[in-house]
């Protein structure tokens, strides 16, 4: 079976403006597999190719350790894809401007007490910003990614919707996408499943076509997120007192507030009690962590800040999701949503594990309305 077997046309891939030959695709590789397999469809096509990585965050070159995004084995990775298929690959270094725009805001909000979610702010920044510019002064008629979300034309213009295969789905890091990006943008994954996706790598003799996916927050390849806010913001770790929420009592000490999140049940290192106790609230400047029954979680509503719109607001129900793993539930939207501006969102029931800093992204249907970062929850 060939890749002509099981997709549609490049036409329908990747929305081409004009025949293939008169076009140029420029896509965003990153090493794997997924980003890979866009390259050799766009390449197939028979539109001018040019492929971009850009070198973010060397943590895999430092450990060895394969996998971590944009390090350096991936980056032999994708330029050797873009030499077996014949185009050309650059190499930009954001280092710089990826460590102040998403490693350093990563800590602070991990010393502040809050839950960040580092993948977004890179889609809104260098992935994104940084990748569309460069595509534009590159001439490209559009940039393509790996990303598993859905671009589908609705009444008013492209809108961006969830993938086909819910377990591979990122439309929630993706909320943040203006309508100037999603137009000159193109997801031609989104309506295929994972294994279809190292099929069609194999197809075309690629040697990532078995690499594994990355598992972690790129600049974090052992997943000790504590560790690398330790290291930019030592005093993260200063100890302080674990304190019960509703009686004030002390119930033991801690190594920093940067090894808790809100929600966060184990680690706690406080047994003996009557019920289990999550955190349910982070004071950073006294260095103090609350603790409290399941039920001081229940969140009634979210303010948010710095929200975005993509399209016009429908006149349908919506639902939001406050994690990237969690289903999304019916909510009321109180305020504008978009343009930057503040706006609240009421859940339709209580909902647990909502916490400052977090993302809420949300949808009508499939389609993905907009969202805006948690600045402050609600006590149902």
């Amino acid at each position: 079976m060939t890749p002509s077997d099981i997709l549609p046309s490049p036409a329908e891939l990747f929305d081409l403006p004009r025949p293939a030959g008169d076009t140029r695709i420029v896509v965003a590789m990153s090493g794997g597999v997924d980003s890979s397999v866009v390259a050799a469809l766009a390449a197939a096509s028979g539109a001018e190719v040019i492929g971009i990585t850009l070198q973010l965050y060397d943590y895999g070159a430092a450990t060895g350790r394969k996998g971590a995004c944009c390090a350096g084995d991936d980056i032999r990775d994708a330029r050797a894809v873009a030499d077996r298929l014949g185009f050309a690959h650059y190499v930009f270094d954001h280092e710089s401007a990826f460590r102040e725009d998403v490693v350093e805001r990563f800590a602070d909000e991990y010393l502040a007490g809050r839950t960040p979610v580092p993948c977004i702010r890179c889609n809104m920044g260098p992935k994104f910003t940084d990748l569309f510019r460069m595509a534009r002064e590159l001439g490209a008629d559009c940039l393509a990614t790996g990303h598993y979300v859905r671009r589908v034309w609705g009444l008013a213009g492209p809108e961006l919707h969830r993938a086909l295969d819910p377990a591979r789905d990122q439309s929630y890091f993706l909320y943040g996408t203006t309508e100037e990006q999603l137009d000159f943008l193109r997801f031609p994954l989104g309506g295929l499943p994972k294994q279809e996706v190292r099929r069609i790598a194999e197809s075309f003799g690629l040697a990532v076509a078995a690499k594994p996916d990355s598992q972690d927050i790129c600049f974090v390849p052992d997943g000790d997120y504590a560790g690398i806010v330790r290291k930019l913001r030592p005093e993260g770790a200063r100890p302080g007192a674990i304190v019960h929420a509703e009686s004030g009592e002390a119930l033991g000490t801690h190594r920093g507030v940067i090894h808790f999140t809100v929600g966060q049940r184990r680690g706690l290192e406080i047994g003996g009690q009557a019920e289990p106790l999550y955190v349910v609230g982070i004071d950073a400047e006294a260095a103090e962590v609350r603790v409290g029954p399941k039920r001081m979680l229940a969140v009634g509503a979210a303010h948010l800040v710095e929200t975005n719109r993509i399209g016009p607001l429908p006149d349908a129900p919506l639902t939001a999701k406050v994690r990237s793993l969690a289903k999304p539930v019916p909510i009321t939207l109180e305020g504008p949503l978009g343009g930057g501006a503040a706006t609240t969102i009421r859940f339709a029931s209580p909902e647990f594990g909502v916490a400052p800093g977090q993302a809420a992204v949300l949808y009508a249907g499939e389609r993905v309305v907009g969202g805006g970062w948690i600045e402050e929850t609600v006590p149902a």
